[in-house]
C-alpha cells in the first residue's frame, strides 16, 4: 500500500456538557457549581440568540447529532477522525457549540472580566483533569490543550503547568485578553514562560475573545442593544483577529522570546492569514526604520533580532479551515509555520465535509508544501511520534492524489 498523507488537525475541540464536569470539580465547589450552571446556560442561550446562530446551529446539528457526541464520546470521536482522515489532533476546550464548555468561565474565552479567580481556576482544572483522562486513550493521537487562568496567580499557573505535564498534557491555553491585569510584557510572567520553556510546554492563543461590551453593550447578553448599537457584529468580526495577534506584539517587543528562546507559541483559528504580513511589516518597520522613531529613544537594543525573526522562530499558525487564497501567502511566513485545522465540532469548520474541502483547496497545490501544511509542520512543532502517526495515516489518511 502506498503511503497516505499524514494529516494533523491543529484545531479541534472537546469537552463535557457543563453540568457533567461535576465529578471533576473539587467537592468544595459543588454547591457553587449547582448554582452557576443554570446561570451560565441561560447566558449562553441568550448569546446564541444575539449572535443569530441559534436556528442555524439547530438546523446544522439535526442530521449529525450522533456524530457531534464525539465532542466527549471517545468511540464516536475516533470514527469522526477516521472519516476526516486525521491521524492526530490538538484539542482545545469547546465553546458555545453543544454547551460543552468548562464551568466558571474556564472555556475558550478564559476572560478575567467578571470572573471569580478561585472559581475560574476550579473550572479550568476540572476540564484539565477530564482532558488528561480523555487524551490518555491514545496520547500519540490526542494532544490536549489545558486551560490556564494565568492572570490571577502566576505561581499557581506554574504549579498547574507542572501538574499538566505530569498528567500527559504538554500544551496550554492562556487568556488572550488581560483586562485590568498586567499585560504579557510584564516581568511577573517570567516564571511561567521559564516553566513552559523548561518543560517543553507550548503556549496557545485561540481566537474568539474580544472586548464584547464595547460592541454589544455592557449588559449583553442579558439585554439586546442592537437598536442602540447598530453594526456591532460587523465591528466584532472585523476586530476579533486583531485581539488574537495582540499578545504576541507584547511578548515580542517585551523580549519574552529573546529571554526564553526555546519557548513556543501558537495562534489558532486566525481566519485571515493575509492580515499577518502587514502586521509583521509594521513591527519590523518600527525595529529597522530608526529615523521614524529616533525621538522615542532606544526601545530596540534589548532585542537581538527583528520582530518577524522571533515570529518565524518561535511561533506557529494554526490555520483552521484555511482558504486556498490564504495558502498562497505561505511565502510571507516561511514553509514551516502554517498548520491546518478542521475546527471540529464547530459549524464553521470543515467537518463533516473535510474530504471535499481538502480536494477543492489543495488541487494543483505543490505537494511538498501541502504535506507540510496538512501534517508535517505540526509533527515537527509539537514533537509528535511520526512513525506511529504514519501507521494510522496509512489506514485512514487521504490519498496524495488530492494534489493532482
Amino acid at each position: 500500500m502506498s503511503e497516505r498523507l499524514l494529516v494533523v488537525s491543529t484545531d479541534c475541540h472537546a469537552g463535557l456538557h457543563i453540568a457533567d464536569y461535576k465529578p471533576y470539580v473539587e467537592s468544595r465547589y459543588h454547591e457553587m457549581l449547582d448554582l452557576a450552571v443554570p446561570v451560565q446556560l441561560d447566558m449562553m442561550s441568550k448569546a446564541s440568540e444575539s449572535f443569530l446562530i441559534a436556528e442555524i446551529n439547530e438546523a446544522w446539528r439535526a442530521p449529525i447529532a450522533r456524530q457531534l457526541t464525539g465532542a466527549w464520546d471517545y468511540a464516536e470521536r475516533t470514527r469522526m477522525l477516521a472519516g476526516d482522515g486525521i491521524a492526530a489532533e490538538i484539542i482545545f476546550p469547546d465553546g458555545i457549540t453543544e454547551y460543552n464548555t468548562p464551568p466558571f468561565g474556564a472555556g475558550l474565552g478564559l476572560s478575567p472580566r467578571d470572573a471569580v479567580p478561585e472559581l475560574q481556576w476550579a473550572g479550568a482544572m476540572a476540564h484539565n483533569r477530564w482532558l488528561a483522562e480523555f487524551c490518555a486513550n491514545d496520547p500519540a493521537r490526542h494532544i490536549g490543550v489545558a486551560s490556564i487562568p494565568l492572570l490571577f496567580d502566576v505561581q499557581r499557573a506554574v504549579e498547574a503547568v507542572r501538574w499538566c505535564v505530569d498528567n500527559g498534557l504538554t500544551s496550554v491555553m492562556i487568556p488572550t485578553l488581560w483586562e485590568d491585569h498586567p499585560p504579557y510584557h510584564h516581568t511577573r510572567y517570567h516564571p511561567f514562560w521559564e516553566a513552559c520553556e523548561e518543560l517543553g510546554v507550548i503556549v496557545h492563543f485561540h481566537s474568539g475573545p474580544a472586548p464584547h461590551p464595547e460592541y454589544f453593550g455592557r449588559d449583553w447578553p442579558q439585554e439586546d442593544n442592537s437598536e442602540q448599537l447598530p453594526g456591532a457584529m460587523g465591528i466584532y468580526v472585523s476586530e476579533v483577529m486583531w485581539w488574537l495577534y495582540r499578545p504576541l506584539t507584547f511578548m515580542i517587543w517585551g523580549g519574552v522570546f529573546e529571554r526564553f528562546p526555546r519557548l513556543k507559541a501558537v495562534i489558532v483559528e486566525g481566519g485571515t492569514l493575509y492580515m499577518l504580513p502587514p502586521w509583521l511589516r509594521l513591527l519590523d518597520h518600527n525595529y529597522h526604520d530608526v529615523h521614524f522613531s529616533a525621538k522615542l529613544g532606544d526601545f530596540r537594543s534589548h532585542l537581538s533580532m527583528a520582530p518577524s525573526d522571533y515570529f518565524r522562530r518561535n511561533v506557529a499558525i494554526g490555520a483552521s479551515c484555511v482558504p486556498r487564497a490564504d495558502l498562497e501567502l505561505r511565502g510571507a511566513f516561511g514553509p514551516g509555520q502554517i498548520m491546518w485545522g478542521s475546527d471540529y465540532p464547530h459549524p464553521e469548520g470543515t467537518w463533516p465535509r473535510t474530504g471535499e474541502y481538502l480536494r477543492q483547496t489543495f488541487a494543483g497545490f505543490p505537494e511538498a508544501d501541502g504535506r507540510r501544511i496538512l501534517g508535517e509542520n505540526a509533527v515537527a512543532f509539537y514533537g509528535l511520534d511520526r512513525s506511529r502517526l504514519q501507521q494510522v495515516a496509512n489506514e485512514i489518511g487521504p490519498e496524495a492524489s488530492l494534489f493532482n
